[in-house]
Protein backbone atom coordinates (compact mmCIF):
# COMPACT_ATOMS: atom_id res chain seq x y z
CA UNK A 1 0.00 0.00 0.00
CA UNK A 2 2.14 2.79 -1.28
CA UNK A 3 -0.71 5.17 -0.43
CA UNK A 4 0.16 4.95 3.27
CA UNK A 5 3.78 5.85 2.60
CA UNK A 6 2.77 8.64 0.22
CA UNK A 7 0.44 10.09 2.85
CA UNK A 8 3.23 9.97 5.44
CA UNK A 9 5.55 11.85 3.10
CA UNK A 10 2.91 14.40 2.12
CA UNK A 11 1.08 14.98 5.41
CA UNK A 12 3.25 13.51 8.17
CA UNK A 13 6.60 15.17 7.71
CA UNK A 14 8.31 17.10 10.44
CA UNK A 15 11.64 18.80 9.90
CA UNK A 16 14.51 16.42 10.62
CA UNK A 17 12.25 13.37 11.11
CA UNK A 18 11.32 10.62 8.67
CA UNK A 19 8.61 8.00 8.60
CA UNK A 20 9.00 4.29 9.35
CA UNK A 21 7.52 1.40 7.40
CA UNK A 22 6.85 -1.99 8.98
CA UNK A 23 5.55 -5.11 7.22
CA UNK A 24 4.28 -8.15 9.08
CA UNK A 25 3.26 -11.36 7.34
CA UNK A 26 0.64 -13.50 9.04
CA UNK A 27 1.20 -16.79 7.21
CA UNK A 28 -1.63 -18.65 8.96
CA UNK A 29 -4.28 -16.55 7.22
CA UNK A 30 -2.19 -15.14 4.32
CA UNK A 31 -2.48 -11.53 5.48
CA UNK A 32 0.05 -8.73 5.23
CA UNK A 33 -0.08 -5.95 7.83
CA UNK A 34 1.39 -2.66 6.66
CA UNK A 35 2.22 0.04 9.22
CA UNK A 36 3.53 3.51 8.47
CA UNK A 37 4.58 5.69 11.39
CA UNK A 38 5.07 9.41 10.89
CA UNK A 39 6.06 12.38 13.02
CA UNK A 40 2.75 14.26 12.97
CA UNK A 41 0.34 12.90 15.60
CA UNK A 42 -1.42 16.27 15.49
CA UNK A 43 -2.73 15.47 11.99
CA UNK A 44 -5.49 13.00 12.66
CA UNK A 45 -6.69 10.33 10.27
CA UNK A 46 -10.41 9.86 9.55
CA UNK A 47 -12.05 6.82 11.10
CA UNK A 48 -12.68 3.77 8.91
CA UNK A 49 -16.07 3.84 7.13
CA UNK A 50 -16.31 7.66 7.43
CA UNK A 51 -14.44 8.59 4.24
CA UNK A 52 -16.16 10.59 1.55
CA UNK A 53 -15.17 10.41 -2.12
CA UNK A 54 -13.04 13.22 -3.49
CA UNK A 55 -14.50 15.56 -6.08
CA UNK A 56 -13.96 14.31 -9.62
CA UNK A 57 -12.02 17.50 -10.45
CA UNK A 58 -9.39 17.07 -7.72
CA UNK A 59 -6.07 15.33 -8.24
CA UNK A 60 -5.72 13.96 -4.70
CA UNK A 61 -7.81 12.77 -1.79
CA UNK A 62 -8.35 9.17 -2.80
CA UNK A 63 -5.50 7.40 -1.01
CA UNK A 64 -7.34 6.24 2.09
CA UNK A 65 -10.36 5.27 -0.03
CA UNK A 66 -8.03 2.89 -1.89
CA UNK A 67 -6.65 1.58 1.39
CA UNK A 68 -10.16 1.03 2.71
CA UNK A 69 -11.34 -0.77 -0.42
CA UNK A 70 -8.31 -3.07 -0.70
CA UNK A 71 -7.84 -3.99 2.96
CA UNK A 72 -9.85 -6.04 5.40
CA UNK A 73 -9.05 -3.69 8.31
CA UNK A 74 -7.33 -0.34 8.67
CA UNK A 75 -6.96 2.39 11.23
CA UNK A 76 -4.59 4.66 13.10
CA UNK A 77 -2.99 4.52 16.52
CA UNK A 78 -0.89 6.94 18.56
CA UNK A 79 1.90 5.10 20.34
CA UNK A 80 3.49 8.12 21.96
CA UNK A 81 3.13 11.93 21.91
CA UNK A 82 5.52 12.25 18.94
CA UNK A 83 4.18 9.80 16.35
CA UNK A 84 1.10 8.19 14.86
CA UNK A 85 0.85 4.93 12.96
CA UNK A 86 -1.58 4.30 10.13
CA UNK A 87 -2.00 0.60 9.39
CA UNK A 88 -3.94 -1.78 7.17
CA UNK A 89 -4.25 -5.53 6.73
CA UNK A 90 -4.35 -6.88 3.18
CA UNK A 91 -5.28 -10.43 2.20
CA UNK A 92 -2.70 -12.00 -0.07
CA UNK A 93 -5.24 -14.31 -1.71
CA UNK A 94 -8.76 -13.58 -2.84
CA UNK A 95 -10.59 -10.34 -2.21
CA UNK A 96 -10.81 -8.25 0.96
CA UNK A 97 -13.50 -9.33 3.40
Amino acid sequence: MAELAANAVRHGRARGRDFALRLTLYAEDATLRIEVTDARPDRSVPLPCTLTPADVDTESGRGLLLVESLSTHWGATAGDPYTKTVWCEVPLTGRPG
